[in-house]
């Protein structure tokens, strides 16, 4: 099974590869507490329908390029509240709030 997961890895492009490294590696510096979060935060978001997981997703990608106390504001903006149940804001609440890897673009990655 190893050996399966190294030539799937190596196969990749060079960025993918990138990309799985600097998350393994943020991974590794979360506190136990934040890998709950991040657990419970992924399985809330596996219950909610693909298109809304898509949503959830996009915003939280958009959210995460501003400073922290305009996300809260965005969060729990109007807008967001016609956009997004109350259990989606707080997905997203919660994911911009965890320290994540940056993207290749320097964006954080969710």
């Amino acid at each position: 099974m190893l050996r399966q997961r190294l030539q799937h890895f190596s196969s990749l492009p060079p960025q993918q590869q990138q990309r799985m490294l600097n998350r393994m590696e943020t991974w590794e510096h979360l506190t136990p507490a934040q890998k709950d979060q991040a657990r419970q935060l992924f399985y809330r978001m596996r219950q909610l329908p693909p298109d809304r997981q898509r949503m959830v997703h996009t915003a939280i990608r958009d959210l995460r390029s501003l400073p922290p106390g305009q996300r809260e504001q965005i969060i729990d903006s109007n807008r967001f509240r016609g956009m997004f149940s109350p259990q989606e804001r707080d997905i997203m609440r919660g994911a911009t709030r965890l320290p994540l890897a940056p993207a290749e673009n320097g964006r954080p990655e969710e």
